[in-house]
C-alpha cells in the first residue's frame, strides 16, 4: 500500500516591518548648497529622480545664483507634487529663496540667514545695445512678477516682502519665525523629525 504524503504549503513570506511612528519609507534627503548656477544640472536631476508626490527634506546653505535656476527648482517641487521639509541649516539667500518658499513645511535655526534683494541684471560684457534694451524691457516685467510669486508661495504680504527686499536686507531665522513663515529648531533638542513632531503637537 502506497503511503500517502501530505503536501504542505510553503511558508509565507515574513511580513515587512512597519515603519516607526512618523517615519515615511519614501522620505528622501537633499542638500541645496553653494551657487545654484554651478549646480543646476545636479540639483534638477536629483529633484526629478525622487518619487512623484513623495515626502523629503531639503537642507539649504546657498548664497543663491541665477534666478531662473531658483525658479526651476521651485517649479519642480510644486509641479511634481513633492512635499519636502525645507531647513535652512546655514544661509538661504537670493534665488535660493524660491525653492525654500516652495517647501510646504519650513524650519530655521536661530542663526539662519536669508538675504532678500531685488533680482540683479547679469549679462556678458559684450552684450549688444539691442540685447541690453530687450533685457531692460523684460526686467521691468519680470521683477514685479517674481515678487508676487515669492509673496504667494511663502505666503507673505507683498508690503512686508518689499520692506525686506528693497534695498535688500538680511533676515534672521528668528524674524522668519516671527513672520509666521517657518518654525524654529536647534542643534540641542534632538533630531529634526522629533523636534518637528513636538512643534506640531505644541
Amino acid at each position: 500500500m502506497t503511503e500517502k504524503r501530505t503536501i504542505r504549503p510553503y511558508p509565507s513570506l515574513p511580513a515587512r516591518p512597519r515603519a516607526a511612528a512618523g517615519e515615511d519609507r519614501q522620505h528622501w534627503e537633499l542638500v541645496i548648497c553653494g551657487d545654484l548656477t554651478d549646480k543646476q544640472a545636479d540639483l534638477t536631476e536629483k529633484l526629478v529622480s525622487v518619487p512623484r508626490c513623495s515626502r523629503g527634506t531639503i537642507f539649504f546653505d546657498s548664497c543663491g545664483g541665477s534666478t531662473y535656476v531658483g525658479l526651476t527648482l521651485a517649479a519642480l517641487i510644486r509641479l511634481r507634487g513633492l512635499r519636502p521639509i525645507g531647513v535652512v541649516a546655514g544661509e538661504c539667500s537670493s534665488a535660493a529663496l524660491f525653492p525654500f518658499a516652495a517647501c510646504p513645511e519650513r524650519y530655521v535655526l536661530p542663526y539662519s540667514t536669508l538675504l532678500f534683494h531685488p533680482i540683479r541684471w547679469q549679462s556678458d560684457e559684450s552684450v549688444r545695445v539691442e540685447e541690453a534694451a530687450e533685457w531692460s524691457r523684460h526686467f521691468q516685467q519680470m521683477e514685479p512678477a517674481l515678487d508676487e510669486l515669492l509673496s504667494q508661495m511663502f505666503p507673505l504680504p507683498l508690503e512686508k516682502l518689499n520692506a525686506w527686499t528693497r534695498p535688500g536686507r538680511f533676515v534672521t531665522g528668528a524674524e522668519l519665525v516671527e513672520a509666521g513663515l517657518a518654525k524654529q529648531v536647534d542643534m540641542f533638542s534632538g533630531d529634526l523629525w522629533r523636534q518637528a513632531r513636538r512643534a506640531d503637537a505644541g
